[in-house]
């Protein structure tokens, strides 16, 4: 089963899907190994591995060789952020394809103007109707396979408002999306009522600190949501666990003790070493002579 079968297995399957947000290969294992569903690559965490704020400065390339980094590390479907498609129908078109040959089984598309913002920050600017819908349907064209996730997200509840949020939703779900998802609803009420005014399958981007309140995840998963983001989870504690690792070498002038005690060996089990190591002697059974002629021998240096 493909990557965006089992994501649509668990679409149907009805309960909420919670996705943590991966950087790279070691967040992605992570997410895999602690047993969650589904992992998310964040376009905000792509662009902070390469040195960059969350400013649109990320190409389409880049963000499809991350997502496929984390795509062969991990056994759970991987939805990545898309940004806007990087350009117009076209290009659209051909990141859907990037994307879906890479083994991602989702993308959300948003409306913002290139080159975007987080959608967590102010002064977002958001592109026409006409030209969202004409991505979305770009996109929902250019997937070889039809399990392959569309997600239409919109930035301008922050812009034009909810009721031109909710529309724009709905249009894109009527253009070919699967999924909606409206980006930084402003209270718990509206959080609660977007999933019935959209009237079909919803994302909620969890942000701890950004716009949208925090809630449950449970209460999510009541409101209606199908899916939830975490992505700045594992960011947000790989930089806070950098500045304290590094300020206690700074203060005690030694090696800190790890909160918990591994090793090379142990840190590299995570990663398959097992299998790898099956792998140093499991193609070197000794050859059968061939009938009719000498034995091989080592071939000596002179």
């Amino acid at each position: 089963m493909s990557n965006a079968a089992s994501l649509r297995a668990l679409l149907r399957a009805g309960k909420m899907i919670v996705a943590p947000g991966a950087i790279d290969g070691i967040t992605g294992r992570a997410i895999d190994r602690a047993g969650f569903q589904a992992a998310y690559m964040t376009g905000a965490g792509t662009s902070m591995t390469l040195g960059y704020p969350d400013y649109g400065l990320i190409t389409m390339s880049e963000m499809v060789a991350n997502a496929t980094r984390i795509v062969n590390s991990i056994s759970i479907p991987l939805i990545s952020d898309a940004d806007t498609g990087y350009g117009n129908e076209l290009n659209v078109f051909r990141t859907v394809q990037e994307f879906e040959r890479a083994g991602v089984a989702a993308i959300h598309i948003e409306d913002q103007v290139f080159p975007k913002r987080c959608g967590h920050l102010d002064s977002k600017e958001v592109t026409s109707r006409e030209d969202y819908i004409a991505k979305i349907r770009a996109a929902a064209a250019a997937r070889k396979s039809k399990d392959f996730v569309i997600i239409a997200r919109t930035d301008s509840r922050a812009v034009l408002g909810l009721d031109e949020a909710v529309a724009r939703g709905r249009l894109a779900l009527a253009n070919g999306a699967d999924i909606v998802f409206l980006e930084a609803p402003q209270s718990i009420e509206e959080v609660a009522s977007i999933p019935k005014l959209i009237g079909g399958p919803c994302l909620l981007n969890v942000v701890r600190g950004g716009k949208t309140p925090d809630l449950p995840l449970d209460d999510a998963q009541s409101m209606g949501y199908v899916i939830a983001i975490l992505p700045g989870l594992l960011l947000g504690s790989i930089i806070t666990a950098c500045d304290d690792a590094l300020e206690a070498v700074k203060r005690d002038r030694r090696y800190p003790a790890p909160k918990v005690e591994s090793s090379p060996a142990r840190t590299f089990a995570r990663f398959g070493s097992a299998q790898w190591d099956e792998r140093r002697t499991a193609f070197r059974d000794p050859l059968e002579p061939v009938p009719g002629h000498a034995a091989p021998s080592a071939v000596t240096a002179k």
